[in-house]
């Protein structure tokens, strides 16, 4: 399958919590908007893979029979936070087998609700029955992280200040404010050492981007970027801690992407990680090697992936800021980079970007890691 693939428009919601608003009227913002950002005529699209975790059955047909649009196949996705990017790389699979030409990735996620919160127990999830749930995960990352490689809470905490202040530049940003290190160290602590403000909010939102052949691409615009790499695995079964420094399905899912599309760490100007909480962004910069294992905590607190750094890290504000509805967030990744490497993110735009990478991860954060990961990379 050689056949090249495009981003030619993008939309998104902004991302919030909107309890009164349904999210099939979420999506289909974010889907009219991509629609019109590329110009297509939506008859034209040929198939839809709907990324969600929690919005049940026919989330994809749902949404876009309320816009008309109905007849094409629908795949709808649910790799837990990983699930936009999987949808991604459906729609990119089906483009580069040629058995379709135009098609059109979502991703919806209404975590807001009377009763709230986005981490319901199941009857297999052994898990979180048993208290092991996403902050606690990443508390004992960010503990593990602290005692190998000396990596301290206030590095921990930089990371929330820098995807604050970049959300501050992005309309769509669920938090809008600006903090100091002393407020992240002393906000409530939510599983020790994180604290409030090294969480991502709770966030309704959604996000589209429209993908196409060469041939199509070229008849909607000059400026296309290509979707060079989409990689997706699933963690391995190894013997060893609960909780690892690093996250070994991200580590291989980067290799093979990097490898795909000819390219390195070093070639990367913007990416969009997973990064719900503030240590996440630390092991994920070492996990896709933009700085050694052990470096992450100083790599962020000398700015090397801010705006103008080595790399720019999360222009969006990230998960951290932006927010993180689930299935949403792999599509709005990409269509960040979209529009930062068409040169139209605005205030917040990283200046001369030419590649940029998504990362997602759904589910595993141990080291017996159950989850999924997605990496994109795309150019201009």
């Amino acid at each position: 399958m050689s056949a090249k693939v495009y981003v030619i428009g993008a939309g998104m919601t902004t991302f919030g919590a909107f309890p009164e608003t349904e999210v099939h009227a979420l999506a289909q913002q974010a889907v009219w908007e991509a629609i019109n950002s590329a110009g297509v005529d939506p008859r034209r699209l040929e198939v839809c893979y709907a990324g969600h975790a929690y919005q049940g059955p026919c989330f994809g047909q749902k949404t876009l029979c309320r816009l008309g649009l109905t007849g094409m196949p629908v795949v709808n996705v649910e790799n837990a936070c990983a699930s936009g990017g999987s949808a991604i790389l459906g729609v990119s699979s089906m483009i580069k087998s040629g058995q379709a030409d135009l098609g059109i990735a979502l991703g919806g996620e209404k975590l807001t609700s009377p009763s709230g919160g986005f981490l319901p127990l199941v009857s297999d999830d052994l898990d979180s029955s048993m208290g092991r749930v996403m902050p606690a995960a990443f508390a004992m990352m960010a503990r593990r992280h602290m005692e190998m490689f000396g990596t301290t809470i206030e590095q921990i905490a930089m990371v929330s200040i820098k995807n604050y202040n970049n959300g501050l530049l992005n309309p769509r940003c669920h938090m809008k404010r600006k903090i100091t290190v002393e407020e992240v160290l002393n906000s409530p602590i939510i599983a020790d050492p994180l604290t409030r403000l090294c969480c991502c909010p709770i966030s309704d939102g959604a996000a589209a981007v429209i993908l196409a052949s060469e041939k199509v691409a070229r008849q909607y615009t000059s400026k296309p970027v290509e979707l060079v790499a989409s990689v997706l695995n699933s963690g391995k079964r190894v013997r060893y801690n609960i909780i690892n420094e690093s996250s070994e399905m991200s580590i291989r899912a980067a290799k093979a992407a990097y490898e795909i599309a000819g390219l390195g760490p070093r070639d990367i100007d913007v990416c969009e990680l997973h990064d719900p909480f503030s240590i996440a962004e630390i092991v994920h910069c070492e996990d896709l090697g933009f700085c050694g294992l052990g470096e992450g905590g100083p790599f962020v607190a000398e700015g090397r992936s801010a705006l103008d750094g080595e790399v720019a890290v999360s222009p969006s504000g990230g998960l951290m800021a932006k927010g993180h509805p689930l299935g949403a967030t792999g599509v709005a990744q990409v269509a960040e980079i979209f529009w930062q490497l068409r040169g139209e993110a605005g205030s917040r735009q990283v200046p001369g970007a030419k590649v940029g990478l998504a990362h997602t991860i759904g589910g595993g954060v141990s080291r017996i890691e159950s989850g999924a990961c997605s990496v994109q990379i795309l150019k201009i």
